[in-house]
């Protein structure tokens, strides 16, 4: 088993990570010591595939278990789910010395944490990550929320799971799409972190996606994983280098609200979002053209679909200027200086504007 401590004082936490630990899931939680009910938080059909895993996990624990689910996609992580949630949790009897667990994708890992955070002012929640996605990123990390019609993760705030379980067999059932849409996170934390895992990925992702050897896709989990947890320890609330993990995520967040949630995969609009930033940060001069290469290289192994034309980049400047990226000084965004690099720098509206035309142009990353 793979062992990762995300570093917060007393808030720390382990985020174990091993073929087959979805059926130990009721011990691990077990030994945190949870004296109340526990209600787990999935989607339907994620609920259809491991529900009845965990929870039997936790009845044979000694634990009172109970499943609560939502709508899949995107339009559950919303104020009004939430308060759907809120009045059958109450009516289940859940306690502060009780439990919330999230099992899915980021979607449900998010709407569940903002639910833990914000019922009873704050109930201990676990993830259980189901998508390769939220395996590398979201389920790690604290940020919990949900989504406003005027953008992306406006609603939220930080609250600490007390344990992350990882089983990269449950991506067996995840479609291929979904597979991709993850990988984008893993290649966003080799840029900015890691050049040496960066180097592995460029030899095997085509082999993780494909889940050819789940001994080594636990390997490359926990890399992703140490590489948010160093990042989230040394700052947890986003007041410095915590910004780094958004590397890409500016222009990615306003092609999926722009759009309308429906066109792009988080991971796919984060793949332009990527190419957009490399794009800005060789313009720049900070970002070398044989690395520009070499990155970009990997960018085109993604399956991608095209910018709806309905897409314009007033339509992007309009998002991006609810970001919460944005300061009364203009936009701050992270881009590159070599692999392992990222630098955090303001840019000016007219280079923003220009470089977003770039993209939907397709002089970047033309598909």
């Amino acid at each position: 088993m793979s062992i990762v401590r995300v570093p917060l004082e007393d808030r720390s936490y382990s985020i174990r990570i091993e073929p087959g630990l979805l059926g130990e899931a009721g011990r691990l939680i077990a030994d945190l010591g949870i004296r109340g009910r526990v209600a787990v938080i999935s989607d339907r059909t994620v609920s259809g595939l491991f529900a009845k895993t965990l929870i039997g996990a936790l009845q044979t624990a000694g634990l009172e278990a109970s499943l609560f689910t939502v709508p899949d996609g995107e339009t559950s992580k919303s104020l009004s789910q939430a308060e759907k949630l809120y009045t059958e949790l109450i009516r289940f009897g859940l306690s502060r010395d009780g439990l919330i667990v999230a099992l899915g994708g980021g979607v449900v890992g998010d709407l569940a944490g903002f639910t833990a955070a914000t019922l009873l002012r704050g109930i201990p929640f676990v993830q259980v990550p189901t998508t390769l996605l939220s395996q590398v990123d979201s389920s790690v990390g604290g940020k919990v929320g949900v989504n406003h019609s005027l953008g992306k993760n406006l609603i939220g705030c930080f609250h600490q799971p007390v344990l992350v379980i990882m089983d990269p067999l449950t991506l067996d059932t995840l479609p291929m799409r979904e597979r991709w849409s993850g990988a984008a996170e893993m290649v966003k934390a080799a840029l900015i972190r890691d050049a040496v895992f960066f180097e592995r990925l460029e030899r095997e992702l085509e082999d993780w996606m494909v889940l050819e050897d789940a001994g080594r896709l636990s390997e490359a989990l926990a890399a992703c994983c140490r590489i948010k947890a160093e990042v989230v320890g040394r700052d947890e609330r986003e007041s410095g280098l915590r910004r780094i993990l958004n590397f890409g995520h500016t222009v990615g967040h306003a092609l999926e609200s722009a759009s309308g949630y429906g066109v792009f995969r988080h991971g796919e609009a984060l793949v332009y979002g990527l190419a957009w930033a490399l794009d800005l940060s060789r313009t720049f001069g900070l970002l070398g053209e044989a690395v520009f290469q070499r990155v970009d290289s990997v960018l085109r192994r993604f399956p991608l679909p095209p910018i709806p034309e309905s897409v314009d980049a007033e339509r992007i400047v309009e998002h991006f200027t609810r970001d919460k990226k944005n300061k009364s000084d203009g936009l701050h965004l992270v881009l590159l200086n070599d692999i392992g690099r990222p630098v955090i720098r303001p840019v000016r509206d007219f280079d923003f504007r220009e470089s977003v035309g770039r993209l939907l142009n397709r002089q970047i990353i033309n598909l």
